[in-house]
C-alpha cells in the first residue's frame, strides 16, 4: 500500500523568555508561530468507508493539533519553570495572565521535540508524525523529523 504525506499549518501567538541568554531573547517578547504538521500513512481503500481516499480528515488533525497544543500555547507566555523565572510566572498568573511553566528553556528547539511528543501520543494508530515544523519569526525555524528522533 503507497503511504502519503499530509500537513496542515497552525498559528498561535506566544511570548517568551530565554533565562541566562546573552541577547535580547533574555527579554520577555512574543512571536507570531506557524506550526506545519505532517503525517503520514496509507489513504483508506474502502468505497464504503466515509472517509475513502484519505490517510487522514484534516479536521481530525485540526481537532488534535488545536487540543494538545492551540489550546495551552495560544496568547501564552512561555518560562522555563527550573528559573527565577519561576517567580515572576506565578506573579503574573495571579493577576490572571496565561503562563506555561515548562521543564525546559522555551526555545523553538525545545518546544518543537515537546509538541512532537505530545502529538505522537494522539494520533490514530494507522498514522504516524512525519515531521513538524516551527516557524517563529519570518527567517527562523525549527524542525523535527521522526527519521532523526531518538527511540524513547
Amino acid at each position: 500500500m503507497t503511504k502519503i504525506r499530509i500537513t496542515k499549518k497552525f498559528e498561535f501567538e506566544a511570548g517568551h523568555a530565554l533565562y541566562g541568554y546573552d541577547g535580547k531573547c533574555k527579554n520577555i517578547h512574543g512571536h507570531s508561530y506557524k506550526l506545519w504538521v505532517t503525517v503520514i500513512g496509507s489513504p483508506i481503500e474502502d468505497s464504503s468507508h466515509v472517509k475513502n481516499g484519505m490517510v487522514i480528515d484534516f479536521g481530525d488533525i485540526k481537532e488534535i493539533v488545536n487540543e494538545h497544543i492551540i489550546k495551552e500555547a495560544d496568547h501564552t507566555i512561555f518560562f522555563n519553570g527550573n528559573s527565577p523565572h519561576r517567580a515572576l510566572a506565578e506573579k503574573l498568573q495571579g493577576e490572571g495572565h496565561r503562563i506555561v511553566l515548562l521543564p525546559y528553556q522555551p526555545t523553538s528547539e525545545m518546544l518543537i521535540a515537546d509538541f512532537a511528543q505530545r502529538l505522537q501520543q494522539h494520533l490514530p494508530e494507522n498514522i504516524s508524525l512525519y515531521s513538524l515544523r516551527l516557524q517563529e519569526t519570518e527567517s527562523s525555524f525549527a524542525e523535527w523529523f521522526a527519521s532523526f528522533a531518538l527511540p524513547s
